[in-house]
């Protein structure tokens, strides 16, 4: 295949059990170059990694703050796998969520062990944040979604907005259970084929996460952030960066502001490039699929390699 390639790294949603196993990266977690690494995501979330993602318990797993860094943590380890196992340079890279974390480490803009420590803390004040809800809006067009939620919302304490711009087919809203249902139903009512709640009490990319953002603001203050090596498109603006100096700003907003995946899509389509899911599961490829891209590949395939290397 040719070097080039876009890299997506997958967020919140895309961790299951034994997802080192089952994605075929136990090996290189096992290899000592990485047990830094390791250790740093044992200690900051109390328990062994490898032993709760091998064995569980699953609802572990499934808590925002110790999924975030064990995510990022599985990435990083896809991410160094592909790159050691076959001639690629990345020419682009995107996260969706917490995935541009995973992005940041690829692109040597920041350590794993920076990036672990920031999403530990990302997650910690996600689930101090008022609790909501999120649901998935099926087969309605987004600036439709978003009119009925500006009707759902009936001020600060009951708000709900479009969350997760996810394919013109799919949009997540996020916010009060009140709202979110209000939202739900009038989307029905407007020709939605289907509206799925999501397990989830946390209300991501919603205006609930303001004041967690606002304090995230401290952790991030801490981190240089370096220029990337690889240029990033971040979900805010569905840009790269000109400066280092942006990216804390561009995370920040990320929180209680839109994943515009179908923008980033769209920007993908132009590439003409294959399109690599680097971490676990295949939520992205069925987004890709869902946003009619092509030539797109996930490094948790059991025939990834074999797949990528006969490509082209």
């Amino acid at each position: 295949m040719s070097s080039s390639a876009f890299l997506a790294f997958p967020g919140q949603g895309s961790q299951h059990l034994s997802m080192l196993s089952k994605g075929g990266i136990l090996d290189i977690a096992l290899s000592s170059k990485y047990s830094q690494a390791l250790e740093c995501c044992s200690e900051l979330i109390s328990h062994d990694v490898l032993k709760l993602i091998e064995e569980g318990p699953e609802d572990l797993i499934n808590q925002t703050s110790i999924t975030q860094p064990l995510l990022v943590l599985c990435s990083y380890l896809h991410y160094n796998k592909l790159v050691n196992s076959i001639d690629i340079s990345p020419t682009y890279m995107a996260g969706h969520s917490l995935g541009e974390y995973s992005a940041l480490v690829a692109a040597n803009s920041i350590s794993i062990t920076e990036a672990l420590q920031l999403v530990r803390k990302r997650g910690e004040l996600m689930e101090l944040a008022p609790t909501g809800s999120m649901s998935a809006i099926m087969g309605l067009e987004q600036d439709i979604i978003s009119e009925i939620c500006l009707i759902a919302s009936h001020g600060n304490n009951s708000h709900v907005q479009c969350a997760n711009l996810n394919s013109p087919n799919q949009t997540v809203i996020s916010g009060h259970d009140d709202a979110v249902e209000r939202a739900q139903d009038l989307c029905i009512s407007e020709g939605a084929k289907r509206s799925i709640k999501l397990k989830v009490s946390i209300a991501s990319h919603s205006k609930l996460m303001v004041e967690a953002a606002d304090e995230f603001k401290n952790t991030l203050n801490t981190v240089e952030f370096k220029m990337p090596d690889t240029k990033i498109i971040h979900n805010v603006s569905v840009d790269s960066v000109s400066l280092p100096e942006d990216i804390p700003s561009l995370l920040i907003s990320q929180l209680h502001s839109p994943v515009r995946w179908v923008e980033t899509c769209h920007f993908i389509s132009t590439l003409n490039l294959p399109i690599i899911e680097c971490g676990p599961g295949k939520v992205l490829s069925g987004l890709f699929k869902a946003n009619k891209l092509d030539n797109y590949f996930s490094s948790s395939d059991e025939d990834f390699y074999e797949k990528i290397n006969n490509y082209g």
